[in-house]
């Protein structure tokens, strides 16, 4: 089973005191972001995280060793790692999110749906031919749109390509139909793809790398924040 942690800017108070369990890399990120509703989305992923393996590892948050050391340019942007657990961190709108197993890599997307959004001119970019096909069919091709991406951006997680992955020759199934796979030409190994429910006018998409099929189980994040 693959735990996924959320929390909600809307009604999670934020706590500064939770900057003093960041490492100094996390740290440099958090003082990155220009707005504050992006810092405390960035806080909330990373204080999820050490509180959730704090408990597993019987350590106090601060001392939870988190490695996120991109494997393609050695930037602190990468996949986050840590010991015994495989990991997956998204946030956007009103949600942050954690996935977590304790073995199998996973990798989690969620997005709000902004209405406004050009769907075709990022389909030239990010779909497959028969992506953009279906796409042209939708009622609400902004919300079609959304669900592509975060089916793509959970695989590519997962599989730790990340932005440096050609999302036009990762083909996933078309928003009205279950997520899966269904062609990535060049990509070897098992990879499982699962649509979840997350919060309105957002979507989410969890992918792990494994034959089996994946069950997944959603929890709020607030009494790990309390503890």
């Amino acid at each position: 089973m693959i735990e996924i942690w959320w929390a909600r800017l809307s009604t999670q108070p934020i706590d500064r005191a939770w900057i003093d369990d960041l490492n100094s890399v996390e740290r440099e990120r958090l003082a990155a972001y220009q707005r504050v509703e992006d810092q405390d989305r960035f806080l909330l992923g990373c204080t999820i995280v050490r509180r959730l393996l704090a408990g597993r590892q019987q350590l106090p948050p601060a001392r939870i060793a988190i490695d996120r050391t991109c494997a393609d340019c050695g930037r602190p942007h990468g996949k986050v790692r840590a010991q015994g657990a495989e990991l997956s961190i998204s946030h956007s709108g009103d949600l942050v999110g954690v996935a977590f197993h304790p073995t199998t890599p996973v990798g989690l997307d969620v997005e709000l749906i902004n209405p406004g959004l050009d769907a075709v001119a990022l389909a030239r970019v990010s779909l497959a031919p028969a992506e953009t096909e279906e796409l042209l069919k939708a009622d609400d091709q902004a919300a079609a749109f959304t669900t592509y991406w975060t089916r793509k951006e959970a695989v590519v997680k997962a599989t730790g390509d990340g932005i440096g992955a050609d999302l036009t020759k990762l083909e996933v199934s078309p928003p009205d139909q279950p997520a899966a796979l269904l062609s990535w030409p060049g990509h070897d190994g098992p990879i499982q793809l699962l649509d979840i429910e997350s919060a309105p006018n957002h979507r989410a998409a969890l992918a792990a790398l494994t034959d089996k099929e994946i069950e997944a189980v959603n929890r709020e994040a607030a009494e790990l924040l309390r503890s």
